[in-house]
């Protein structure tokens, strides 16, 4: 839930406050930014789903559930950049690329957690 409050500050902080890197923009780096952002946050999603013991049905569907809850929060904050924050303007291309970060951190998910596991064991 932390990882989604600073995502939503991140996305509601002004366009003009944001500093513009010519060479980054050229690379597209915004659209890295929100794959990586909801990579990360797809991770923290469905192992905190997976861990919690209150709701044997989230557990069950953890992956499920977290990808359509991570989709729409990452559809959510476009429409609130299109229509709320100031100085913010909705962009599908930005969807496209919080999606397919859901998309990545779900396919990766396994990989990830034996990776984190691993580091942890040692």
């Amino acid at each position: 839930m932390l990882w989604a409050l600073i995502i939503l500050i991140l996305c509601g902080i002004p366009g003009r406050d944001i500093p513009h890197i010519s060479f980054l923009e050229l690379l597209s780096f915004d659209k890295f930014v929100h794959t990586g952002i909801f990579f990360v946050l797809i991770l923290l999603t469905v192992r905190g789903f997976i861990l919690q013991t209150r709701f044997e049905a989230l557990q069950k569907k953890a992956k499920l559930t977290a990808f359509v809850l991570c989709v729409v929060y990452g559809g959510s904050l476009e429409i609130l950049q299109g229509t709320v924050f100031e100085g913010r303007s909705a962009d599908i291309f930005d969807f496209i690329a919080n999606s397919f970060g859901c998309t990545m951190g779900l396919i990766l998910y396994k990989q990830a957690e034996r990776l984190a596991l691993a580091k942890f064991i040692k």
